[in-house]
């Protein structure tokens, strides 16, 4: 038996059995699982002769029906395919960015049986075991792929290296990339983001800079690695 043969299977068994017996021509999971693995063949870079990279991020528009149909089994759907994955990137040497993460939204236009994909690479993010990243009252947070990383000052370093306090593994990110410095100007708190002499710089708001200061809204761009700036936890 065939990997999507058996990736069948093992979906029809965690979710009891009752797409292919009663959803007839509407989404099956095993039919989502074969056209991620799709997504990883088109989108796949080469590192080396032997790796390459792949996204691990995963977006799966569905139309309203299928959407309500599947999105309960989301979970216990998500652990299966994620390890279908797994073994399919294993056989083709190719490497993810970080955990696999699988969303679903509704998609009012689309039919029912139809449904799209689009995938990104969401880099692991890591906090360095020296920072402290408790949630206070009055500091602006940083929002990494999902996670927010409170900065509680004075000072935080994110690159890609083992010295940074917030790693994130981007290859487009320098080991020590850029710096996040949290001082008091005049009873106000100041946030200014430094860049570290980096290989492809940073972007804040759309503009390349050296130095920028932060407030809640701002968007920093380091590699391919999007970093929102959130208001203060508690306020």
């Amino acid at each position: 038996m065939g990997l999507f043969g058996k990736a069948e299977k093992k979906l029809e068994g965690a979710v009891g059995g009752v797409f292919a017996r009663a959803f007839k021509g509407d989404v099956q999971p095993v039919e989502i699982t074969q056209r991620l693995c799709k997504e990883l063949d088109a989108e796949a870079q080469v590192l080396s002769h032997d790796k390459s990279l792949v996204p691990n991020g995963f977006l799966v528009e569905l139309s309203k029906h299928d959407y309500a149909r599947l999105f309960p089994f989301s979970k216990t759907m998500n652990a299966e395919i994620s390890a279908e994955l797994k073994d399919y990137a294993a056989e083709h040497s190719y490497v993810f960015d970080g955990p696999i993460a699988i969303t679903y939204e509704e998609r009012p236009d689309l039919p029912i049986g139809r449904f799209e994909v689009s995938s990104a690479s969401l880099a692991a993010v890591e906090a360095g075991a020296e920072a402290d990243l408790r949630p206070r009252q009055g500091q602006l947070v940083l929002e990494v792929n999902g996670v927010r990383h409170p900065l509680t000052g004075p000072s935080l370093v994110i690159g890609r290296g083992s010295e940074a306090d917030l790693r994130i593994n981007d290859p487009g990110i320098s080991r020590q990339h850029a710096k996040i410095v949290v001082s008091q100007d005049g009873g106000r708190t100041r946030v200014v983001v430094q860049d570290l002499g980096s290989t492809n710089g940073i972007i804040v708001d759309g503009q390349k800079v050296a130095q920028a200061e932060l407030a809640e809204g701002s968007r920093i761009d380091l590699g391919k690695t999007q970093i929102m700036v959130h208001a203060p936890v508690g306020r």
